[in-house]
């Protein structure tokens, strides 16, 4: 039995994918490991306005209350 190479594997494991309705996406990410990368995002973080903040968090919980008895 002969063994399908790698890309003709993943072709066939993607078509499987798509006949299910399923969709690959990727996805390219800061890395949170580089210094660089720390040192921008704790620059933007000083900058958010608390207050701003603050009401942001307190919709997220009120938006998450909603569902709560909600049947899933």
């Amino acid at each position: 039995m002969r063994v399908a190479a790698p890309a003709e594997r993943m072709k066939v494991m993607r078509e499987r994918r798509r006949h299910a309705g399923l969709r690959e996406v990727r996805l390219t990410l800061l890395d949170a490991r580089s210094e660089a990368v720390r040192a921008r995002i704790a620059a933007q973080v000083a900058n958010l306005d608390p207050e701003v903040e603050r009401e942001a968090l307190e919709w997220i919980e009120t938006v998450s209350e909603f569902d709560n008895d909600e049947p899933r």
